[in-house]
């Protein structure tokens, strides 16, 4: 089962981004969180490290 690079749980559901898991429920939040909401910045360190960096 995969692992989710945003709370790096196991989860059966999700999307595959650059060989990178992201659970249907993170996706989900991710897309519900407002810019100025602190969470989002959460996510964007996350997709920075996990896609952007190990992926350069």
């Amino acid at each position: 089962m995969p692992i989710c690079i945003i709370c790096s749980c196991e989860k059966p559901d999700g999307i595959f981004i650059l060989s990178e898991f992201i659970c249907d429920s993170c996706e989900d939040e991710m897309v519900h969180t407002d810019v100025m909401d602190e969470k989002y910045m959460f996510f964007i360190h996350q997709l920075k490290t996990n896609l952007i960096l190990k992926n350069a």
